[in-house]
């Protein structure tokens, strides 16, 4: 009898007989549970980037008013929190509940944070949730007849519906982060044992649902929030992730799922110890010296790791130890990586602020219904060209690359991600520098969303080559994602690249003290 069962639950819909025409597809029997995780994924990323597309004009805007460095930092914030917890949605989902339960419970508390944006968007329940607006005093607004000042503007800093905010944004960064360490494994599980074309196949898809799930909420939600209304503009993320919630349910009876088998982080942990602490190691290193010589002695790094495994006396298997080994030689990678996250989070946060202060074109000069280019749409150079960049690469640069004997290793990849992003970032400085210089010379007001904002009389496409270069270096920088889609090790990745927004976040309120100058002041931001 199998015993397949006792191990893990596959679908109650076998197989099927094969057809005598020939065999059947690597995807038969399965089509269903594929296509149920690609179309959760693909709604949950609609969800996600109808929350991160327009945060910053939400809150910069009235009734919330919030300082255009402080959206960005509760922005960046998110996004950290996001990252930082997927390695703990990884563990719990490797080492206590499995990855379907623990998706599930996820998705619920994700639709949970959801729901307080478009209550704080509609006035009845944001006084509700949020309590009146508080009222500050205007400056004094008696100025020569000739002067040409900025218009006045309320005094003070607090922000409001600030517990409510930040509040939701937790939620919903706590369902993000488990779900996403979660359903990349959880759907490589689907095929995995269709073999690793079926897998490669697979995450072909996976991936394209994720973008095309970023250009459909960046292409729409955010034209709807910036245009139309918040409410609307929230209330269709929050539907999607509350669908996404439900395709997953609904799954049950046909996905393969997997009880918890251990996390590698727990392994990690324990194995990290016994060799630290533990003296038997040392002592058989010592041994081990004395007896074969020092010739044959293993460096004392390694031997750490090799004594921990059963075979040379210590308490762990050896595929345990294997995993933790990879795990270790992993995170140096991780690691170089924080500088890109810190400079590619700015994409969603001062890339964006900084659109709103350049001249947006308008899609009707009736002023009675005046849309405006929503400034989120920049951003989908990234996920475009990506979609663009990957099948041309795969096709075409890497078999031409590799025929050749020049196909570039992995940290070489990096570095050249490294240095796209690095140009990004010196693109966005040089046009700051000029835009900074002509505000002081003549600015504009300009109606984006509910809010007005005084902007220099420079085109926002002056942006586009900060986003193409942004871009360019995204393909790059994921060549060190990690092809094994082990819990664990998603996680890791994932939990660098919030400390990546943490360090952007720190860096925005440095520059963002009044003695340096930068985005300290509302009128320019």
């Amino acid at each position: 009898m199998d015993d397949s069962g006792v191990s893990e639950r596959r679908p109650l819909l076998g197989d099927g007989p094969r057809s005598p025409a020939g065999p059947p597809s690597i995807f038969h029997g399965r089509r269903l549970a594929c296509a149920a995780v690609l179309l959760a994924e693909l709604l949950e990323r609609v969800a996600f980037y109808g929350i991160t597309s327009n945060l910053v004009l939400f809150l910069n805007g009235p009734p919330y008013n919030w300082e255009g460095t402080q959206a960005s930092q509760a922005l960046l914030l998110f996004m950290g929190v996001t990252y930082l917890v997927s390695p703990f949605g990884g563990w719990l989902a490797d080492a206590l509940l499995g990855k379907f339960p623990t998706i599930l419970v996820s998705m619920a508390l994700y639709l949970l944070g959801m729901l307080a944006f478009p209550a704080m968007a509609h006035q009845p329940t944001r006084q509700w949730l949020c309590g009146d607006v508080p009222l500050w005093p205007i400056e004094n607004c008696s100025v020569p007849v000739n002067a040409t000042l900025s218009p006045c503007r309320l005094k003070g800093t607090a922000r409001y519906c600030t517990i409510a905010t930040f509040v939701g944004l937790v939620l919903v960064g706590l369902g993000v982060g488990s779900v996403k360490a979660n359903i990349t494994p959880f759907g490589a599980d689907q095929v995995k044992d269709r073999g690793p074309e079926a897998t490669r196949r697979f995450f072909n898809w996976f991936y394209w649902s994720i973008n095309l799930g970023a250009i459909l909420s960046l292409g729409g939600i955010a034209y709807i929030q910036q245009n139309v209304d918040f409410t609307i503009g929230y209330i269709i993320p929050a539907v999607c992730i509350g669908v996404s919630f439900l395709v997953f349910l609904w799954g049950q009876s046909f996905f393969i799922t997997k009880p918890p088998d251990g996390s590698a982080f727990t392994d990690m942990f324990k194995i990290l110890g016994y060799s630290c602490c533990s003296r038997k190691p040392a002592e058989e290193y010592l041994r081990s010296r004395n007896t074969q010589g020092i010739l044959q002695q293993q460096p004392p790094k390694q031997s750490l790791f090799e004594m921990a495994k059963s075979s040379r006396g210590g308490p762990f298997r050896e595929d345990k130890v294997e995993d933790v080994k990879a795990l270790v030689k992993i995170i140096p990678v991780f690691l170089a990586l924080i500088p890109y996250w810190t400079v590619y989070f700015q994409m969603q946060t001062t890339y964006v602020l900084q659109s709103l202060h350049l001249r947006i074109p308008q899609f009707s000069n009736s002023t009675s219904n005046s849309h405006t280019f929503p400034a989120a749409w920049l951003t989908m150079f990234d996920a475009v060209l990506i979609l663009l960049l990957i099948p041309l690469k795969d096709k075409l640069v890497d078999p031409y690359l590799k025929k050749n004997g020049l196909l570039p290793s992995s940290l070489k990849r990096i570095a050249v991600g490294m240095f796209f992003v690095m140009c990004s970032a010196l693109a966005a400085g040089i046009l700051e520098s000029y835009r900074l210089k002509q505000v002081k010379v003549a600015t504009i007001n300009q109606t984006i969303g509910n809010g007005v904002y005084i902007a220099a009389d420079m085109s926002i496409w002056w942006q586009i080559p900060q986003y193409i270069l942004i871009g360019f270096s995204l393909e790059f920088a994921y060549s060190a994602a990690p092809k094994s889609m082990q819990s664990a090790i998603m996680g890791l990745f994932f939990f660098f690249s919030g400390v990546g927004s943490f360090v952007g976040s720190g860096l925005l309120a440095l520059v963002s003290i009044k003695t340096i100058g930068w985005m300290s002041n509302h009128t320019d931001f």
